[in-house]
């Protein structure tokens, strides 16, 4: 079960930054940040399993708090976009906390 949360993990990671980048690109068309939305959903949902499941190593928790702080970002990055203000900023700390997350996330770091 936990090989398949981790499959899920990784992939909806991988959606989640390409969504990000097409809702950022493309910032009328309203369908994109839904979907972004529920692809949060099912990589809160499997991380939380695999941190409750490896019994909540310190890398991890940091992690998962760096990935809320990701998406939270991304949306005030999405919300600034939305409505005609200079998000480049807010865009870049996103890629800096997603390779924080990526890194810890595959062990590079920690």
């Amino acid at each position: 079960m936990i090989d398949g949360m981790q499959a899920a993990h990784e992939g909806s990671w991988a959606f989640v930054v390409i969504l990000f980048v097409l809702s950022y690109l493309f910032a009328n068309v309203k369908v994109l940040p839904m979907i972004l939305r529920l692809f949060y959903v099912i990589m809160i949902f499997s991380g939380g399993y695999m941190l409750f499941s490896y019994g909540f190593p310190l890398h991890f928790v940091i992690k998962a708090i760096l990935a809320i702080v990701a998406i939270g970002l991304m949306e005030a990055t999405l919300g600034k976009k939305k409505r005609g203000e200079k998000a480049v900023g807010l865009f870049v700390a996103v890629i800096v906390v997603l390779l924080l997350v990526v890194l810890l996330g595959y062990g590079v770091l920690g």
